[in-house]
């Protein structure tokens, strides 16, 4: 049985949809086709299994779209037969899916990531209507489902009274506990990994530094970094903020546990951010580093339930959330990361892949 993945990037920094191909291929007995493109760039990739990147002409990100949907289509057409799955990762692959699993009469599987049509970038312009047109053409007439949150099924099931899909969330793969973990830093630490996108709250830590006695870790690119490093200079913070760059997976699972604290601290600017649960939040709770995490449901329930950090409620108290955090020390909070390391990890999400897939097989085959 094969399974036809597709995503819209480059592939190469996409953990979950490597993590899925992963498991339907060692755990499931899938064989593997991805299909990405190369809007930005196309970094070498090794992967157990065959992988194209459909080139996009466009430079604008809305003709982008509107080429890959096309490109798309056609690539799926070579690619399916009858014994076929189709998996579409995001609303921004779904349509070209759809139409060839009608078309061949293939199943047809939708992995949600995010909230497509709640991003910030799409709020309150024209793009957003087209794109909810899409979704509340396609989405009520799906069979198979997954999100990557608790709070987004629970809206899917919500919003277009479908089924609830089945919760897949992007957790890492569990790690040990690192040997070093208890080992102080002589200057504290605090790690924020991501993409330097508008909303992400890191115009708020970089002035708040000045008020913590500490170094901030910036890992990550994205279209605001120039932004951020003239704030820097503007505040005289380079000696308390240093921006590492966009690093490779293992690279940056190195770097982060060497922090003190970790960061998830976005905006409220659209259900999907007030929704999410953060890969940033799983990856430090792997890495064993205590959280600072905005007060939304998902990051909430990980605070609440395991007492692995601090929430914030608003911004004015970000500084005394770090503090207390930094003063507490790492130590102070290895019991409760180790029991959440325990939960958030991608082995306990992998039966539900699974068991989803065998319910397609089954069902169709």
């Amino acid at each position: 049985m094969k399974v036809i993945v597709s995503v819209f990037n480059n592939l190469f920094t996409d953990q979950r949809v490597e993590k899925v191909c992963k498991t339907l291929t060692e755990k499931g007995g899938y064989n593997i086709e991805l299909i990405g493109n190369d809007w930005g760039g196309s970094p070498e990739m090794d992967r157990p299994y065959p992988f194209c990147r459909l080139h996009l002409q466009s430079r604008i990100l809305r003709y982008a779209y509107v080429e890959f949907q096309w490109k798309l289509y056609r690539k799926l057409l070579q690619a399916a037969d009858k014994n076929s799955i189709l998996l579409s990762n995001d609303l921004d692959t779904l349509l070209p899916n759809y139409m060839v699993s009608r078309k061949l009469d293939i199943p047809l599987v939708f992995d949600s990531h995010e909230i497509f049509t709640e991003m910030p970038s799409l709020n309150g312009r024209f793009t957003q209507k087209i794109w909810r047109s899409l979704e509340s053409f396609t989405v009520p007439k799906l069979k198979y489902m997954m999100a990557a949150s608790e709070s987004y099924a629970d809206w899917f099931q919500r919003t277009y009274d479908i089924a609830r899909p089945v919760v897949v969330q992007n957790f890492p793969e569990s790690r040990p506990s690192p040997q070093d973990h208890n080992n102080p830093n002589s200057t504290k630490v605090i790690m924020y990994q991501g993409v330097i996108n508008p909303f992400r709250g890191l115009d708020k830590i970089i002035p708040a530094m000045a008020n913590i006695e500490a170094e901030l870790w910036i890992a990550g690119d994205g279209p605001k970094k120039k932004e951020y490093l003239d704030l820097v200079q503007a505040l005289n913070l380079q000696d308390k903020v240093r921006f590492l760059g966009k690093l490779v997976p293992d690279k940056l699972r190195e770097v982060t546990r060497l922090a003190d604290a970790g960061l998830s601290i976005e905006e409220n600017q659209g259900l999907s951010y007030f929704y999410s649960m953060p890969n940033k939040v799983s990856d430090y709770i792997q890495a064993r580093i205590p959280v600072i995490v905005s007060d939304f449901p998902e990051m909430r329930k990980v605070v609440d339930n395991f007492g692995v950090g601090e929430k914030i409620g608003n911004y004015d108290e970000l500084a005394e959330k770090i503090n207390l955090v930094l003063a507490n020390g790492k130590p102070f909070y290895e019991g409760p990361l180790n029991k959440a390391a325990a939960e958030f990890c991608w082995e306990m999400e992998e039966p539900r892949i699974l068991e989803l897939f065998e319910k397609v097989t089954a069902g169709n085959f």
